[in-house]
């Protein structure tokens, strides 16, 4: 395992930290999802479904699913921040999934079976303001990973 300190990853584009360091926070999201206490209303986690009471913080709405969809997504950008490339498909992908996920958060009834995640308001305003951060982070990070690049005899 690659050590903070390590100079391949002190050396890394910040593309490729950002990628990281969101692929972390999911994980701990996911794994936190899993903690009671932490997780309000933990003996009513589901796997799956708008039933699920438990939150996380006390604030957004949590299932076995939506919990593991997180630690996935964490996997995810672990593994595809190895690469400016990969780092830069998972914050714009990642993100465009989650603005899909907002827009289908705010047309889905909360308490029918569309809601199979669980979503619930605080989880669509989330959902809305990370979308739009990771592509923005893919986009200006990635910029400035290829600029860096650049074999400045070429230009």
């Amino acid at each position: 395992m690659e050590h903070p300190n390590d100079p391949v990853i002190a050396t890394r584009p910040l593309v490729q930290k950002a990628a990281l360091a969101v692929g972390i926070v999911f994980f701990l999201v996911g794994v936190l999802g899993f903690i009671p206490g932490i997780t309000t209303n933990y003996e009513s986690l589901s796997g799956a479904g708008h039933h699920s009471e438990a939150k996380l913080l006390g604030i957004f709405q949590v299932s076995y699913l939506h919990n593991a969809v997180h630690l996935l997504f964490g996997v995810a950008g672990y593994l595809m921040a190895r690469t400016v490339p990969a780092a830069r498909s998972y914050l714009i992908g990642g993100g465009i999934i989650y603005l899909a996920l907002w827009v289908y958060g705010l047309v889905i009834d909360f308490d029918s079976a569309a809601n199979f995640i669980p979503l619930n308001d605080a989880d669509n305003w989330l959902h809305l303001g990370l979308g739009a951060l990771m592509i923005v982070l893919g986009l200006l990070l990635s910029r400035k990973a290829t600029g860096q690049h650049r074999d400045p005899h070429t230009a």
